[in-house]
Formats: C-alpha cells, sequence, structure tokens
C-alpha cells in the first residue's frame, strides 16, 4: 500500500517533470553531439576564406580562399546520403535542442536583479543567445539551403557550384558593390555567429556541471578556461568568415570559381587519353 502511495504522484507528474533528469541530459548532449561538432567544423569551413589564402598551392589559381572554400564545399556535397545527413544529423536535432531550449529558458528564472553574480547575467545572455541563434539559423538555412531569395538583398541564389561568389554577394547585396541592405544582412551576420559562439562555449561550461565532470570550484574554473580559448578561436574564424566574404568581390571570386570548374572538366579528358590512343597492330 505505501509502495503504491508512493507512485502514483509521481504518475500524475507532467511528462516534463517525469522525465526531467533524462531530458537535461539529452538538452546538453545535443548541443555539444552534434551541433556543437557541427558548428566548429561550419566555421573552420567558411573561415577558410581567409585562411585559405596562405596556401601557395591554391594560390595559384587566383585568390587561395576562394579555391579553398570551393574544395571545401565540393567535398561536403560530394557526400553519399547529404539530405539524410542534415535530416537526421543536424536539423532534427537542432530542433529537438532548440524546443526543450525554449521551454527551459520560458520556464526558468535568473536573480539578475537580486543577485547580480557574473553566472547570473550568463544564465540570462546564454538564453537570449539561444534566441536570436534559432533565428540566424533558420534566415541563414532558409536563404542559403532552401532558396528563399526574397529574403536576400537584391535576390542572390547561393549556389554550391560557386560558393564564395554567390555568398558574397549576398553578404554584400550586389556584385557591384557593398549596399545599405547588404550591411545590415553582414551586421546581422556577426551578430548571430558570435551570441552563437558564446551559446557553445558557455553550454560547454554549464554541460561539464550537467554531466558531473567539473563538482569542485577549481575543476570549473580549469574547465572555463579551456571554454574561453576555444570560444576566442571560435570567434576568430566566425569574425573572419564574415568579414572575408563581406569583403570579397563576387566577380573576382566568378572568375576564380569558373577556372576551377574549367580545370575539373579537363580532368577526364587528360585520363582518357592514354585509352584513346590507338593500338599498334
Amino acid at each position: 500500500m505505501s509502495e503504491t502511495a508512493h507512485e502514483a504522484p509521481a504518475k500524475q507528474q507532467p511528462f516534463m517533470q517525469r522525465h526531467h533528469f533524462l531530458l537535461r541530459r539529452l538538452h546538453s548532449l545535443t548541443g555539444v553531439m552534434p551541433i556543437g561538432v557541427f558548428l566548429i567544423n561550419h566555421l573552420l569551413t567558411n573561415s577558410s576564406v581567409v585562411w585559405g589564402m596562405i596556401d601557395p598551392k591554391a594560390g595559384k589559381t587566383g585568390h587561395g580562399g576562394v579555391a579553398t572554400f570551393q574544395h571545401e564545399v565540393d567535398f561536403i556535397h560530394s557526400l553519399p546520403y547529404l539530405i539524410i545527413i542534415e535530416i537526421f544529423g543536424l536539423w532534427l536535432p537542432i530542433a529537438f535542442h532548440s524546443v526543450l531550449g525554449v521551454y527551459y529558458a520560458t520556464t526558468g528564472r535568473a536573480n539578475n536583479a537580486r543577485y547580480p553574480f557574473q553566472d547570473n547575467w550568463r544564465y540570462t545572455l546564454q538564453r537570449v543567445s539561444g534566441y536570436v541563434g534559432v533565428l540566424f539559423i533558420f534566415y541563414h538555412v532558409a536563404t542559403l539551403r532552401w532558396g528563399w531569395t526574397f529574403l536576400v538583398p537584391g535576390g542572390t541564389r547561393w549556389s554550391a557550384e560557386y560558393a564564395a561568389s554567390t555568398l558574397a554577394q549576398t553578404l554584400r547585396g550586389h556584385a557591384s558593390g557593398l549596399t545599405l541592405a547588404g550591411v545590415g544582412v553582414s551586421l546581422f551576420y556577426m551578430a548571430g555567429v558570435s551570441l552563437l559562439v558564446f551559446h557553445l562555449a558557455n553550454g560547454l561550461w554549464t554541460a561539464a556541471i550537467t554531466w558531473g565532470l567539473t563538482v569542485s570550484r577549481q575543476a570549473q574554473r580549469r574547465w572555463g578556461y579551456a571554454c574561453a580559448g576555444l570560444g576566442a578561436a571560435l570567434m576568430a574564424m566566425a569574425w573572419s568568415a564574415v568579414i572575408g566574404f563581406a569583403t570579397l568581390d563576387p566577380v573576382r571570386a566568378r572568375l576564380v570559381e569558373e577556372s576551377l570548374r574549367s580545370a575539373h572538366r579537363a580532368e577526364p579528358a587528360l585520363t582518357a587519353a592514354p585509352d584513346a590512343a590507338p593500338r599498334r597492330p
């Protein structure tokens, strides 16, 4: 009787309360893997428009950053079952993490006024960065992946075959130069990627506490330094990507991409030449 009496109230609890422990850890886990890992790879790929210029081999094409970025994009789009990877490895985890994040943000309460300490301000900024991050991700995917060109200044459609030139034109607003609308999009990108980087770095710090990996104050401080270092590196990549594409000349980038496409189209003919040679009788 006593055991049944104790079980009944638990069954009457709302779903979110009954599974609070599991959902909290799944929310934390999806923020790190796969979303966090993808964000790191995505920033590394996009910032290649800047760091790719140090590659002397890629620089022979006219712009090493454009060539390196196009090479990375071609590799990603050559992956088999890419749409399956995107749906189950990215979009569904982002949706799950976002829905739970909004729920926790709207049901949680910060103590900024009563306890104006750093952790409380980070609590608020974590939630704000999540809200803006979801909006930015939606805009980013809708315009560059789904082709919602009515949200892009000048109506530029991003192309995987001409990745750098079309992305530069999207951030600049026009192929001939930087427009006022382009400045607005670039600033939105700068704010969006900055808040996403903070959300990841701060989320990694809190995830270690959630999973019981950093129990002592000293361990939390050391892990905080590591997260801050990672955040600084990711922030540098994020800013270099936005600034790199916002200052890239789309016309020059398109010439480099056309040169790369011409070289790729010529490769099969070169490899087929020996087989096409007439055999001796």
